[in-house]
């Protein structure tokens, strides 16, 4: 399976990249939502992105809508992960198109019950 880390914070790319590559994932990472829109039309097509909110040049709200306009993209599954813990902000991000919310901080458990109930854990881990 390939995931797609998109977050500012280099640190955070590389936590969530060492929990996912742990899991069996191949991780590709991105700075920015314009980043990852770049590497999605490079070709690849990650099974999963996990996105943060607050980022420079393109934000993660304007990624999602951006990635569910095109219908070459709709099937990727997409997770904020994110310091934005109001409701209404995940209301918005679900609306847009997120499949999954997730609050920083967050424990790799808690990363994995996520992937768990969107059927993205690789089935050597599930088991």
């Amino acid at each position: 399976m390939r995931a797609l880390v998109v977050d500012d914070s280099r640190a955070m790319r590389r936590i969530v990249a060492r929990i996912l590559t742990g899991l069996g994932y191949e991780v590709a990472e991105a700075g920015d939502g314009q980043q990852a829109l770049e590497v999605l039309a490079s070709g690849a097509k990650p099974d999963l992105a996990c996105i943060d909110w607050n980022m420079p040049v393109m934000d993660g709200l304007t990624f999602v809508v951006k990635v569910r306009e095109n219908p070459q993209w709709r099937d990727i599954t997409l997770m904020m992960v994110t310091t934005e813990s109001e409701h209404s902000q995940i209301v918005r991000a679900l609306a847009a198109g997120a499949h999954e919310y997730l609050i920083k901080p967050f424990t790799p458990d808690s990363l994995r019950e996520k992937l768990d109930l969107l059927g993205l854990l690789p089935s050597e881990v599930a088991s």
